[in-house]
């Protein structure tokens, strides 16, 4: 593939990627106002379990499928391709169908371990039927990903990049609609909205598979010319041929699976030590606020910063399999570099504007502005978890991950209920924090370990970074003053969004200006930010004294 391709195509799969991430944020906030705390509580208890099963089936599945016809490709052998995309289609339909009647049957089991019936809000019988509505979409997804990753084996991004976009979009107008209709237009009740909102996984998994089917008829003549050429050489068993597969795909597997499987334990942990402490009536909401809605807000500048570092992952591997150790300290430094400059502002500045910032996007609640405040410094771990095991992958050390992600579910499991019996809905936050530091504080041991790499560079950037952070954070805590003052602040969500919106733009732009005045912003990223240098030279040069 020419590099001019590769960019392009890798161009594209981010920009599907983002726009799908995005799309995924955006559509929380009307879905709150529709469905409430009660109601995100039990999307959750639905939603968690799939996630896991999904992650089980497809994480990986793309890239491993990809990396797997790209290979046989480059030697003449698109026939091993297709044949492993053959089969693997009628293996990815029985596994797809398997899951979800063994979601289906075993939904009646998970539901007493998530909820209690004593429980105020949502029943055992709730949940289950819940659960039972999200199954049917395990049927489509592990097909659908298996067709990505095989239109990316043959260098075209296109298809994976519009059936995401377009999958997530129908999903989300499935779910505002139908639950819409149901409570507003029907006056249904919050188990059938939510059950619509589950089961738009399903609608929205067929919207992204018509648009690879559509892919798949436009593409057939220039696949069936591809098959014509075929070597003919390598005849590879169909055993061995998934063993390759599996091999690529479980690192993502483990990776993928984080937060769900963290999401799990408080699914099953948090109602019943909430309970314990007799705090059984909020137990809902407070989980609801934490897993759910906080989580989304707190996922944003990880989402920004992971998407960032991780275009660098590619130049680490090429560095790492050349034994260029001095190119490859230098792209971790700029990885490590480029996560903590976009995630330590953003995760302080949410930290200090929780109270505008939940009332913005929700509604004005005490308890939303506690979680989200200490829930917010988690962000750095989420994204340098992603990050650092994105690296070991690159430097072939992925067995790790899992050791990794095995450690840090221990310390959650360990730490969650006697958290949330002494702190309540900060103690679940806090046991996710620790949990993650240790995955990540182990990561970055195996990363000096096989690359003798040394983090005082990043550190010294750490500081410089984190003393840009406190002088952005003061300027962000007058303007919050002065706003509460002028608008006479009573945590409206209009009133809440002009605090939000001013506060981070005074933040944003105090930060950028002490960054590009310094230099880091063009040592982290070059030449995107080359316009800010050239306006600057402009300056200069019409303040020099004319030479006449």
């Amino acid at each position: 593939m020419s590099s001019s391709k590769l960019l392009r195509g890798t161009f594209i799969l981010t920009l599907g990627i983002m726009m799908s991430r995005i799309l995924g944020l955006v559509y929380v906030f009307p879905f709150y106002q529709l469905v409430g705390k009660q109601g995100g509580a039990l999307y959750a208890y639905g939603y968690v379990p799939y996630q896991i099963f999904i992650s089980l089936a497809t994480a990986g599945v793309p890239l491993a499928v990809s990396k797997f016809v790209s290979k046989y490709n480059a030697l003449g052998e698109y026939r091993t391709g297709y044949r492993l995309f053959r089969s693997g289609l009628l293996l990815m339909t029985i596994t797809g169908i398997v899951s979800c009647m063994v979601l289906y049957t075993i939904a009646p089991w998970i539901a007493p371990f998530v909820i209690e019936e004593q429980t105020k809000g949502n029943s055992i019988a709730d949940v289950v039927t819940v659960i039972r509505a999200v199954s049917f979409a395990l049927i489509i997804v592990p097909v659908m990903s298996l067709i990505r990753g095989f239109f990316q084996g043959h260098e075209s991004m296109g298809p994976t990049a519009l059936s995401q976009v377009v999958e997530q979009l129908v999903r989300i107008i499935f779910l505002l609609v139908g639950c819409y209709i149901v409570l507003r237009m029907l006056e249904g009740s919050l188990v059938t909205a939510i059950s619509v909102a589950t089961f738009a996984a399903f609608v929205g998994a067929l919207g992204g598979l018509v648009v690879l089917i559509w892919y798949w008829w436009k593409r057939k003549a220039y696949l069936n010319d591809l098959l014509a050429q075929d070597r003919g050489q390598l005849h590879p068993p169909l055993k061995e041929m998934y063993k390759e597969l599996i091999m690529y795909a479980a690192p993502f597997v483990f990776v993928g699976l984080a937060t769900p499987l963290y999401q799990l334990i408080d699914q099953f942990t948090f109602n019943r030590a909430m309970a314990s402490i007799g705090l059984e009536k909020i137990s809902e909401e407070a989980y609801s606020i934490f897993n759910v809605w906080g989580q989304k807000l707190v996922i944003i500048p990880v989402t920004l910063a992971t998407s960032f570092g991780l275009t660098l992952i590619p130049t680490i591997t090429k560095a790492y399999v050349a034994g260029d150790r001095k190119s490859l300290r230098k792209y971790l430094n700029q990885t490590f570099q480029v996560v903590m400059f976009l995630t330590l502002p953003a995760v302080v500045g949410m930290a200090l504007l929780a109270e505008p910032v939940y009332a913005a996007f929700y509604s004005y609640d005490p308890l939303g502005e506690q979680v989200l405040r200490w829930y917010a410094p988690a962000a750095i771990l989420f994204a340098l978890f992603s990050v650092t095991a994105a690296v070991l992958q690159g430097i072939n050390q992925q067995r790790f991950t899992v050791i990794s992600l095995t450690l840090g579910l221990f310390v959650k499991l360990s730490l969650n209920t006697f958290l949330i019996t002494k702190f309540a809905t900060v103690g679940a936050v806090l046991a996710t924090t620790f949990g993650y530091f240790v995955s990540v504080l182990f990561n970055l041991s195996i990363i000096k370990k096989y690359t003798n790499y040394r983090y005082n560079f990043v550190i010294r950037r750490t500081v410089l970074i984190s003393i840009f952070t406190t002088i952005m954070s003061i300027c962000v805590a007058i303007v919050l003053y002065v706003c509460e003052w002028l608008f006479d602040y009573q945590g409206g969500r209009m009133e809440s969004m002009v605090v939000v919106v001013i506060s981070a733009i005074v933040g944003a732009g105090v930060y950028f200006f002490m960054s590009e005045r310094t230099g880091l912003l063009a040592s982290l990223f070059g030449n995107r930010f080359a316009f800010l240098q050239r306006k600057k030279r402009r300056r200069g040069y019409r303040d020099q004294p004319s030479s006449h």
